[in-house]
């Protein structure tokens, strides 16, 4: 397929432009481009075909099965765009006054109202932009803590070797130590080697729960207990939500702050990356360090206000990704309460259903109950034909199913993670159950074969570390228009 810059012919064309409805200024010459720009000229049935084909190149959730779930995308409900897409909401300026965006501000309102419920949290902040930058921020929160009692030797963040890698990543960016403590053979976390991690120094300590091999960790009061007798606080990283709403909360499992990925729960496409949204909730010890601005009610109007003495002020520009959070509040308040409890059901049920029927075919190391999403290893598969998780990979795309997530956790061998959340019909996961037998079947009989997959893409297999290495990421215009 060639590019659209290779398409275009400078004799042709389709533009069309409004009247001018401002003064024409004349700019001034240091403002001008020294070349001409490179603007494709094409016929508008061209330039619709050309896109119409890019589409149908594209696999996304909207396509078939992608079990790469909450934790990257699922399916998300088209009202919630309608709402985002909104002229009250989409023509505003974050730099408005206050009194002119008030339904704005009341949308920030409600939801940290909303997500204070839903987790157990005392308060919000809506302000970080990403799950990473809410890690950080919450981080920030603990650090605050420690230092506005004057506990400054509590320097060490603990985390379980199944924790997500961006965990010891922000606790190192906040200032740090990080102290890895190892999973038991059942894939929760080692209480004794935690007991022996904890100490004077301790300032606190992330988990997600379930945690990424998909299990609620059975001994998670009493970990947050050993935590806290330490001195410490409980870090709850959100990624996995999907798999509580309406059935358990971090605050309750005694978590002391934590982040949401509005932008995987709580339904706003992310894939291609972002728009992202990683609201922090606190308990009301952390609250007075919460950044500022606060959206605060005054009378029968909203205010934004800078007074609080302790905040560790802004972590963003404004205040979030305000999209995001439109798309958050319209889908909580569509689902409701009974809603969110089914979602979060229904995908644990069709987790564990997918899981039981692939573990006679699959080794599945932690064999569950599993909660929203579950861990095959394929390395006995890989001793065995040589067929690696990779290769596996690669010959799903010719079913037309997108492969899970690889490679992760760390800490099984040959890993796929499938997470195929609460939208999917049984007849799908039955279609896809198939599909990864007869795969397996295929590996065992013919290994080069699925070594040598995809052979009905567009494209088969690249040179990974070339494309990583020396990306083109410029087209190269000499003598391209004709």
């Amino acid at each position: 397929m060639k590019l659209i810059f290779e398409k275009t012919k400078i004799d042709r064309g389709s533009m069309l432009l409004p009247p001018l409805d401002v003064p024409e200024t004349e700019l001034k010459a240091c403002y001008k481009r020294e070349k001409e720009l490179h603007l494709e000229a094409m016929p508008e049935t061209d330039i619709s075909r050309h896109y119409t084909e890019l589409a149908e190149r594209v696999y996304g959730v909207n396509n078939g099965f992608y079990p790469l779930g909450s934790c990257t995308m699922k399916y998300n409900p088209k009202v919630n765009d309608e709402m985002a897409a909104l002229p009250g909401f989409t023509d505003i300026h974050p730099l408005q006054p206050a009194a002119t965006v008030q339904g704005a501000l009341k949308v920030i309102s409600e939801t940290e109202k909303l997500l204070s419920e839903i987790t157990g949290m005392d308060d919000y902040s809506l302000q970080p932009a990403a799950g990473a930058h809410g890690e950080f921020t919450g981080l920030k929160l603990i650090r605050a803590y420690h230092e506005k009692r004057g506990d400054v030797k509590r320097t060490k963040i603990i985390v379980p070797d199944s924790a997500h890698g961006t965990n010891p990543a922000s606790a190192a960016m906040a200032g740090f130590e990080v102290v890895n403590i190892p999973s038991t053979d059942k894939g929760f976390v080692d209480v004794e080697a935690l007991k022996k991690a904890v100490g004077e120094d301790t300032a606190g300590f992330m988990l997600t729960n379930p945690n990424t091999l998909g299990l609620f960790d059975e001994n998670i009061l009493e970990i947050t207990k050993i935590v806290h007798d330490a001195g410490g606080l409980n870090y709850y990283d959100g990624a996995n939500l999907n798999a509580i709403m309406g059935i358990a909360r971090p605050g309750d499992m005694g978590f002391d702050v934590m982040h949401l990925n509005l932008h995987k729960t709580f339904s706003t496409p992310h894939g291609g990356g972002g728009p992202g949204s990683g609201p922090v909730g606190c308990k009301k010890i952390l609250t007075r360090f919460l950044p500022v601005p606060r959206v605060k009610r005054n009378g029968d109007s909203y205010v934004l206000s800078e007074d609080r003495e302790d905040s560790i002020g802004r972590v963003r520009g404004f205040n979030g990704n305000f999209l995001v959070l439109v798309r958050a509040l319209t889908y909580i308040l569509t689902l409701g309460a009974d809603g969110l409890k089914a979602a979060s059901q229904n995908a644990v049920l069709n987790a564990n259903y997918l899981m039981e029927n692939l573990k006679d075919t699959y080794l599945t190391p932690f064999s569950g109950p599993c909660m929203h999403e579950f861990v095959i290893s394929l390395e006995e598969l890989k001793k065995e034909t040589g067929v690696s998780a990779l290769d596996m990979a690669k010959a799903l795309l010719d079913y037309g199913v997108h492969p899970p997530t690889m490679y992760f956790p760390l800490i099984v061998h040959e890993a796929f993670m499938l997470e195929p959340t609460e939208t999917e019909s049984r007849e799908n996961l039955d279609k896809v159950i198939s599909i990864y037998k007869e795969l397996y079947k295929r590996a065992k009989d013919d290994p080069e074969d699925i070594k040598n997959s995809p052979k009905k893409t567009v494209i088969g297999r690249p040179d990974e570390v070339m494309a990583a290495r020396t990306p083109v990421i410029r087209y190269d215009f000499t003598g391209s228009i004709n």
